[in-house]
């Protein structure tokens, strides 16, 4: 099979289009003939050892990906030749080949069949962003659960997949949505969304025109996957016992800022790993997302897919800042 071999810790433009053994199913695993897989800022990162995990090489990445079922191994009775399904959260593209290959095994217990009316390309480019999302809203209390409606949720680095993702599941947790996009474009479709406000994070005057437009309100809680210069301004932004879900770091590096202002206005941060999920818990927290969205009449946004030949500039339009998810298209 045709798979995206990484060599080396370079990065995503070092990968290298190679023909490798199909992989087998072992015991309770699937072999997944790849449609579309879709790309993750994280796999990026992985490519540049900026991330935990450090397979060996040469290693394919890629962790969200549906197909079809070609086989499955001992121990598998719930999945079976000829399904079709999507991959939840798992090692896949992390610790094991990923999906950008023509095949790979899964593990059976984390594949999710396409929700009724979702197009392939949806159900490949949704599971990792909307899992992600789902804990950074639920991750306060114990055990996880929506925040009350009419909590304010803000949300950084909105047009992004995990934003996008956030934005959708707040409004159908009934949350008052302030989006922060660089784009009028982008921020015109998260009004679309349901964004209750959009504002620019290059905005000198950001924390002003936030305030003025939530008075007397404060933000509850923030969803940040920008880090860098804006982090100190959502801080700011926080009201009481408000809370920060910290999701990525696109933005690089936090500058310093005074953690004095968490004192009295007892705020905390913490952060989101997807590698928490359970194979059950996954499918616990999916078919919720994927009643939620049904409920609002409101699917996964897909920004670009392109030719499996083209993971590479794929990979560069992802960090351009796209509008939702880009997908590779690896079978026809």
């Amino acid at each position: 099979m045709r798979a995206w071999l990484m060599d080396s810790y370079d990065g995503v433009a070092k990968m290298r289009l190679g023909e490798v053994a199909d992989p087998a199913p072992g015991p309770g695993e699937a072999l997944l003939r790849v449609r579309f897989a879709a790309l993750n800022p994280a796999d990026a990162f992985l490519a540049q050892e900026q991330y935990p995990a450090k397979p060996p090489l040469p290693h394919v990445l890629g962790r969200d990906g549906v197909g079809e079922v070609l086989a499955v191994g001992p121990e598998v009775n719930h999945v079976h030749a000829g399904d079709t399904a999507g991959i939840l959260r798992c090692d896949v593209g992390v610790q094991v080949w990923g999906t950008l290959a023509e095949k790979v095994a899964v593990p059976a217990n984390t594949l999710a069949p396409v929700p009724q009316g979702w197009q392939l390309e949806e159900m490949a480019g949704a599971p990792l962003t909307f899992l992600t999302a789902w804990q950074a809203l639920t991750q306060w209390s114990d055990p996880p659960a929506a925040p009350p409606a009419g909590t304010v949720l803000l949300v950084t680095g909105a047009s992004g997949g995990v934003g996008v993702a956030a934005v959708l599941l707040g409004k159908s947790m009934g949350l008052t949505v302030v989006a922060l996009s660089r784009s009028a474009a982008k921020g015109a479709k998260l009004k679309q969304l349901g964004a209750d406000f959009v504002f620019d994070p290059a905005d000198s005057d950001l924390r002003k025109k936030v305030a003025l437009a939530l008075a007397p309100r404060k933000v509850d809680l923030a969803v940040d996957s920008v880090g860098g210069a804006v982090f100190a301004q959502v801080v700011a932004l926080l009201g009481y016992g408000g809370r920060i879900s910290v999701v990525g770091r696109s933005g690089g590096p936090v500058p310093e800022f005074n953690t004095g202002t968490l004192f009295f206005r007892r705020n905390r941060i913490g952060g989101v790993a997807v590698g928490d999920y359970t194979a059950e818990s996954a499918q616990a927290a999916w078919q919720d997302i994927v009643a939620r969205l049904a409920s609002m009449g409101q699917r996964p946004v897909i920004d670009k897919v392109f030719p499996f030949e083209e993971a590479i500039p794929a990979f560069a339009r992802l960090a351009e800042g796209p509008m939702g998810k880009v997908l590779v298209r690896v079978a026809g």
